[in-house]
């Protein structure tokens, strides 16, 4: 697997609160934050292990054999430290394609999962 991309940030939920806003993004008694473009798919959860690690399947049907995996800690004011990592088996996107799916990932999880929080 060739790492496409990373990066790392807190978020102010709990890891198992994060961890199952990832695993379940469409749970009614949240707020919606996985709003998707038109040229994404819903994500389908490949492996998790909660609260720590979960893993996607691409969002991008141009990069089906792509894959999201996250990895969660707890972060000493009470929130998560959240990591993704873009993986892939296949070529590495040119880099106009790569900084498109690493801003879509940080615009999803860093911007929207987080304010979906309240934060």
């Amino acid at each position: 697997m060739i790492e496409i991309g990373s990066r790392a940030r807190t978020l102010p939920a709990p890891p198992h609160v994060v961890w199952n806003s990832l695993v379940e993004p469409h749970r009614p008694e949240t707020h919606p934050w996985l709003s998707l473009l038109a040229d994404e798919v819903e994500p389908r959860v490949l492996t998790a292990q909660k609260p720590s690690h979960a893993t996607w399947s691409s969002l991008w049907p141009s990069r089906p054999h792509d894959q999201i995996h996250f990895t969660l800690t707890a972060s000493p004011d009470g929130g998560t430290l959240l990591r993704f990592t873009l993986l892939t088996p296949d070529e590495a996107p040119d880099q106009s394609k790569t900084g498109h799916l690493r801003k879509r990932l940080n615009q999803l999880l860093f911007a929207d999962l987080r304010y979906s929080y309240g934060h």
